[in-house]
């Protein structure tokens, strides 16, 4: 089983690709339809420059140390959806890095998922969606909302660069296909969980569907103009 839904996801890998990178106009639309004055914004953008200042205060050891183990907690969270035995997660002493081990091949979606995929804000999504249902939301939530945007923004960020031996084992064109718009895709799904919970999460793909479907209409009409 392992072996065959490992085939399925690398068909998938172009396609994906290309999708996030046509998606991308769709994506960059779509802020628009965000109003960042109502409370529930306004308390994240809080949170969000909330990360920045106390990331000035962090021991430099300390958020590497952290971020490496999400990065690794990531990788791993994907082997085991993808049905491979987790043997071992582990941060090495001198914080230069870290590993982690499982039975079977790997594919490009565990490969990638650190660079995309907000574990610690996924986490972070279903706590607040248990604490919602026995007590109301406040600012203070979408503060920690907001805080995990601005966590996920950095260690992305910090994660990119020539040396990070992951990102040439899928390829720097798929990187540069599908990057941009799996990280727009998933700050802006925080967003949208941020201002109505899962409706509100569901409602943006949605959105992003109808963005998708009217800018290839235009294009197909613009190209038939054309030729």
């Amino acid at each position: 089983m392992q072996s065959l839904l490992n085939k399925i996801i690398e068909l998938f890998k172009w396609p994906v690709a290309l999708y996030m990178l046509v998606s991308l106009p769709a994506y960059i639309q779509s802020f628009s339809y965000f109003s960042l004055t109502n409370l529930p914004s306004a308390a994240m953008i809080g949170g969000f420059f909330l990360f920045f200042i106390s990331r000035g205060f962090m021991d430099s050891e300390m958020k590497t140390s952290m971020e490496i183990a999400a990065h690794e907690m990531t990788h791993a969270f994907f082997a085991f959806l993808t049905l491979h035995k987790i043997k071992s997660i582990r941060v090495n002493p001198d914080n230069d890095g870290g590993a982690m081990s499982f039975e079977g091949p790997s594919n490009w979606l565990i490969v990638i998922a650190p660079y995309f995929f907000p574990l610690f804000g996924m986490m972070v999504m279903i706590a607040i969606s248990v604490y919602t249902r026995y007590a109301p939301s406040n600012f203070i939530i979408y503060m920690v909302m907001g805080f995990f945007i601005g966590y996920h923004v950095d260690t992305v960020a910090s994660q990119i660069h020539e040396k990070q031996t992951d990102l040439p084992k899928v390829g720097y064109k798929f990187c540069i296909m599908f990057l941009p718009g799996a990280n727009l895709w998933a700050i802006l799904s925080m967003m949208a969980f941020n201002s109505r919970g899962w409706n509100g999460f569901w409602v943006y793909q949605n959105l992003i569907s109808q963005l998708n479907s009217r800018n290839f209409d235009f294009a197909s009409k613009y190209l038939s103009q054309i030729f």
